[in-house]
């Protein structure tokens, strides 16, 4: 139990802030999906943090090679211009989006990748490896994801209704360029 607790209170709180947080904010007031999006989520998450967990301490080495921090910096650019853009889905072509699972599976995509390297991803791996357990620390660390994520997916939802879709996109996008630009900086040696 001890294990199971300890997983989800580091995962729960590494998460506040994370770049997962703001994609799961993001999807939220895009595809305006949260079921979808929370499902989504869970998935992705199950998958990412049950392979983090088989592969334990010995990936911890590739997750922080250069090229690879590099290689997310520029998403996270990249995933900033293109909040930028504005959306070119009419309203039935955004209704079969989400009919589809396209909400669902957008999110699968994104948050899979985007959990890569992440330091969720990284606790994930050290309490594998700590405590010697798959399954419990898989669903410690879901189960601490969901509870931090799951409250922007439902706050985002709601802020939706109240503030602009226009400042939240540039909000957005300043929030994702800035993290690539922290992790370019960081990749570099420029910050610690």
């Amino acid at each position: 139990m001890h294990a199971f607790l300890a997983a989800v209170a580091v995962v729960a709180l590494a998460e506040v802030g994370d770049k997962t947080m703001l994609l799961a904010l993001v999807l939220a007031t895009r595809l305006r999906a949260p079921w979808q999006i929370m499902a989504g989520i869970l998935t992705a998450t199950i998958a990412n943090h049950t392979l983090a967990a088989l592969v334990g301490s010995e990936a911890a080495g590739l997750l922080e090679a250069p090229w690879f921090r590099l290689a997310v910096a520029l998403g996270f650019i990249a995933m900033g211009v293109w909040t930028l853009i504005p959306d070119k889905l009419d309203e039935d072509a955004d209704n079969a989006l989400r009919t589809h699972g396209g909400a669902y599976l957008t999110t699968v995509v994104s948050f899979f990748f985007v959990e890569m390297g992440d330091k969720t991803q990284i606790a994930t791996i050290a309490l594998a490896a700590h405590y010697h357990s798959i399954f419990v620390i898989s669903a410690g660390t879901t189960l601490g994801l969901m509870i931090a994520d799951g409250f922007a997916v439902l706050a985002g939802e709601t802020l939706v209704e109240r503030i602009s879709m226009r400042a939240a996109h540039a909000v957005a996008a300043v929030l994702f360029i800035a993290l690539g630009l922290w992790q370019l900086a960081s990749t570099a040696g420029w910050v610690g």
